[in-house]
């Protein structure tokens, strides 16, 4: 039976070095990016997760449409990252609701282990214009349907996992 893992943790915490390393103890497998790249920032970003990467992964790049990818894939797989999927899913005005929805149920018949990189963003201030708190509020009930659905959830912090859910 597979094994769903979330792992939440701020900007910069490890989280996304904390699942990789979850993945290549399984002896390596699928990495789902979610990512678009909308500037040299962001290109900067994807290429030193690229470079973390070894011989041990094969990438595919989606950024909509994951549970297609979740609910065929033969080997182990990482998602990284839900916050960015998100933010893909705002900017075509898709059902949020609905895309969970349908994220959990690929989820519940994943075949092999995925593990699941989200940032925690309501940790925060209440941010000050109304997009943006959209964004925290959706993000918030996506974390906690994957969390629901998960087999175990961990919270990164300073590199450092803290088990919420085993």
């Amino acid at each position: 039976m597979a094994k769903i893992t979330l792992v939440l943790g701020g900007a910069r915490s490890g989280k996304s070095a904390y699942a990789e390393k979850i993945i290549e103890e399984a002896g390596g497998g699928m990495y789902l990016a979610t990512s678009r790249v909308w500037d040299a920032e962001m290109a900067e970003r994807v290429q030193t997760h690229q470079d973390r990467r070894n011989e041990l992964w094969t990438t595919i790049e989606e950024p909509v449409h994951i549970h297609d990818h979740i609910a065929k894939t033969d080997k182990p797989m990482l998602v990284d990252c839900l916050t960015l999927w998100l933010s893909n899913l705002m900017d075509e005005e898709a059902d949020i609701d609905q895309e969970t929805q349908k994220l959990c149920t690929s989820l519940r018949g994943a075949e092999h282990d995925v593990v699941l990189v989200s940032n925690e963003v309501g940790l925060g201030i209440v941010p000050d214009n109304a997009l943006a708190r959209k964004f925290r509020d959706h993000a918030g009930r996506l974390n906690q349907a994957v969390a629901q659905t998960a087999d175990r959830v961990l919270f990164i912090a300073a590199g450092l996992p803290l088990t919420l859910k085993e």
